[in-house]
Parts: C-alpha cells; sequence; structure tokens
C-alpha cells in the first residue's frame, strides 16, 4: 500500500510538473514580442539614426559597386589590379576628402565615391585570382565571414554606451605601426611565420576598428559632422581590409591543407 501511494505520488508530481511547462511554453508563444524595440537605440539620437542610414545605404553601394570592379578584373579583364588602381583609388580618396560636403556637390562626391570604390574593387583583383587558383568557393566564404564579423562588430558598437570603444583609438593606431614595421622587416627576411602573424594580427586590429569607427561617425554625427559620405569610406576600408585578410589566411590554411594530403 505504502509503494503504490508512493508511485501515486510521484505520477501526480510528473503531471503537474509537465502542466506547468505546457503552460510556460504556451504563456511564452502566446507574448506579443516587439521587435522595433530591438532596433531602437535610445543613445542615440533621430538625426543621427538617420545619418547612419545615410552611411550604411552609401556602404551598401559601395559594395555593388566594388564588386563590379573586381567582375571586371577577374571575368572581363578590361581593367587589371595593380599599381595603377591603387593610385587610381588614392587619387579618388584625396579628391573626395577636398571636396566640401553640402547639398550642391552632394551629387559629385557619391560620383567620386563610385569611383573610388570601383578602383578599389580592381585593386582585389590579384587577391581574388590568388584564391580562385586554390580553392575558388574560398570567395564566398570569407565574403559571408567578413559580413558575419562586421555586423557583430557594428551591432556590438551600436548598443554600447556612447564613446565606449573610443579608447581603443591610440592601441589600434599603435597596432596599425606595429603592422608597417612587420612589413618592412618582412621584405628582408621573407619569413612565412611572420607573414602569417601580420595576416592574423591584422585582422584583430580591423574588427578593433569597426568598433571604434562606428561610435567615433556616432559622435562626429552628434556634434554635427554630418558628411556621411566620408564617413561610409572608412567603414568601406575596414570591410575590404577584413575581406582581403580572411581571404588570404583561409586560402593559405586552404593550401596547406592539400599539401599535408600530398
Amino acid at each position: 500500500m505504502l509503494s503504490c501511494s508512493r508511485a501515486k505520488e510521484t505520477l501526480s508530481i510528473q503531471e503537474s510538473l509537465q502542466i506547468s511547462i505546457t503552460g510556460a511554453i504556451m504563456n511564452v508563444f502566446d507574448r506579443n514580442i516587439n521587435f522595433d524595440s530591438l532596433f531602437k537605440f535610445s543613445q542615440i539620437s533621430h538625426s543621427t539614426q538617420v545619418h547612419l542610414k545615410n552611411v550604411y545605404s552609401s556602404l551598401a553601394l559601395c559594395m555593388f559597386v566594388a564588386a563590379a570592379g573586381s567582375y571586371v578584373h577577374v571575368v572581363t579583364r578590361l581593367f587589371q589590379g595593380g599599381l595603377l588602381s591603387v593610385l587610381g583609388s588614392l587619387g579618388m580618396m584625396f579628391w573626395l576628402a577636398m571636396t566640401p560636403h553640402n547639398s550642391e556637390t552632394e551629387k559629385k562626391r557619391l560620383a567620386i565615391l563610385a569611383g573610388f570604390a570601383f578602383l578599389t574593387g580592381v585593386g582585389l583583383g590579384p587577391t581574388l585570382d590568388f584564391v580562385i587558383a586554390v580553392n575558388p568557393s574560398i570567395i564566398m566564404t570569407a565574403f559571408m565571414g567578413t559580413s558575419i564579423v562586421f555586423v557583430c562588430f557594428t551591432l556590438s558598437a551600436l548598443y554600447a554606451k556612447r564613446r565606449t570603444y573610443l579608447f581603443l583609438g591610440g592601441t589600434l593606431m599603435s597596432g596599425l605601426s606595429l603592422l608597417f614595421l612587420m612589413s618592412v622587416m618582412n621584405l628582408f627576411f621573407g619569413s612565412v611565420m611572420l607573414f602569417k602573424a601580420h595576416m592574423y594580427l591584422g585582422l584583430l586590429i580591423m574588427c578593433g576598428f569597426v568598433l571604434f569607427d562606428t561610435q567615433l561617425i556616432i559622435e562626429k554625427a552628434e556634434n554635427g559632422d554630418k558628411d556621411y559620405i566620408w564617413h561610409c569610406v572608412d567603414l568601406f576600408l575596414d570591410f575590404i581590409t577584413i575581406f582581403r585578410k580572411l581571404m588570404v589566411i583561409l586560402a593559405m590554411n586552404d593550401k596547406e591543407k592539400k599539401k599535408e594530403k600530398k
């Protein structure tokens, strides 16, 4: 009798737990979730949010034009990436910086931005040729990886308190100086390990720049600097640099795996 009563008690407890769990699940699904609140940044003013929309719209345009530039190099071969494309993109960027930002020059500056993005895409051509020779699928993998990294770090900067990541500026600039020094040293040593260290460290530094540049753009916009075209250049360079380094890293790793199999 005692064992029977215990069994009944255990069964009733299990039924109660099942009912409570089912009720909790139903409450979760019945609850109205406001997805709009996920994209509200209370610490950022409305005017700055509008500014950021312009920045990221321009960034999307740059991505499209840069892809066209890369296509021209890889497929049509009408323009070849190299020293001329690098000098051309630098010239476009300098021209853009020297052109004042106002309503009268907005279309002109957007055209210059498109030219800069196109030549930057053409400049990616030699790297794309190298990656295609190793494994063409790496390009899409690197692009998806870069997009995920960029979006995650951007959201981190947007949701964080203002000026949280601005302290990274000095560290990141020191990191760039270190990368330059490593590049110069590797001209003499030709070390594969040093080159790999340069790639991985550069990738880490550029991820930090996404945080820094995003919050710096917010602060500039809050202080009245609404030059969304030039702000777009900062983020575009961050994205392209991460994409380039990630492609090279994946290609080198894939190449090493193929050598090990042989």
